[in-house]
């Protein structure tokens, strides 16, 4: 310990000579320069947690995302929530690991240095703790795979609660999203637990817009230009409800025209461009209005081939 302090000119030194170089001198101000080490990573930590938990919580409480598809002034709350549990879920699982990485270093550079000052030799105890390391990663490789896996999708912002994605294995709606598993409910209520280390693909659904297909089969002999008149119709009055514009359907639906036909129907196609996740409702919507127009006019559907 007495080495030590000879070693340290800027703090051990100075304070064996406020001591008058008294026998005792080195072992109390080596005492004293570890207390303060230690003293001074604690500090260190905690200043860096503070800081890690501002970030994280103003990264939680941004703006809405959905603010472009605002109107009069009332927001879509549900498409806000999600988002706003998102962001959180994803900004807060950021923020745990930058909370661990940030007190591995201050406190293992902490350590080191105190074993320094105590003239132990830290050389052969990094090699053990590499070798320690290499040994484990040979042996959780999974695990290893699983949280770099779920590290970048966190980053990347792949997917988060709230949406609907298919990631192969699994279809669902996202529950829950941590470092090494996704937690997903499918349409008949099973929860599955799927790791990130074996996820290699994802399909988003609720990822910035979806878009609703309807197709529209009616008789071979009915006229085109009076069905296509119809339909259009139908999509001008559905955008000016102000039930469904801006609050659930971006833009106004497109009438495409005959997509298909055979030598016994004809079949038109509606495409409409919806918030995430409401592409079923807004289908279903346009399914009813197209059935009611085509009754008024007498069109017949038929079964499509």
């Amino acid at each position: 310990m007495a080495q030590g302090c000879e070693k340290d000119t800027v703090l051990c030194g100075p304070i064996v000579e406020w001591l008058h170089n008294a026998a005792w001198a080195p072992l109390v101000a080596s005492t004293i320069t570890i207390v303060l080490i230690l003293v001074l990573a604690i500090v260190v930590r905690k200043l860096s947690h503070r800081l890690i938990t501002r970030v994280v919580t103003r990264a939680a409480t941004g703006g809405s995302l959905t603010s472009r598809f605002r109107r009069n002034g009332v927001a879509t709350e549900g498409i806000d929530a999600l988002l706003h549990e998102r962001r959180k879920q994803r900004a807060e699982t950021m923020g745990s690991v930058l909370k661990h990485i940030a007190s591995i270093v201050i406190l293992g550079t902490a350590v080191l240095t105190v074993l320094d000052r105590l003239t132990i030799p830290i050389a052969p105890l990094l090699t053990s703790v590499g070798i320690l390391g290499v040994a484990i990663g040979f042996g959780a490789q999974e695990l290893v795979k699983d949280f770099i896996a779920g590290m970048f999708m966190l980053l990347e912002d792949q997917y988060g609660v709230g949406d609907v994605i298919d990631c192969g294995s699994a279809i669902g709606t996202v529950e829950a999203v941590t470092l090494r598993v996704t937690r997903l409910r499918d349409a008949d209520g099973r929860v599955w637990y799927v790791r990130n280390g074996t996820i290699t693909r994802v399909g988003n659904e609720s990822q910035g817009w979806s878009r609703a297909y309807v197709d529209v089969p009616v008789a071979y002999d009915s006229d085109v230009t009076t069905v296509r008149a119809l339909l259009e119709n139908v999509a001008e009055e559905i955008w000016a409800d102000a039930e469904f514009r801006e609050t659930q359907i971006v833009e106004q639906p497109d009438v495409f025209g005959v997509e298909a036909l055979s030598d016994a129907s004809l079949i038109f196609r509606i495409s409409a461009k919806t918030l995430p996740a409401r592409q079923a409702q807004v289908a279903r919507e346009l399914r009813y209005r197209v059935k009611a127009a085509l009754d008024s006019a007498g069109v017949a559907m038929v079964a499509s081939a």
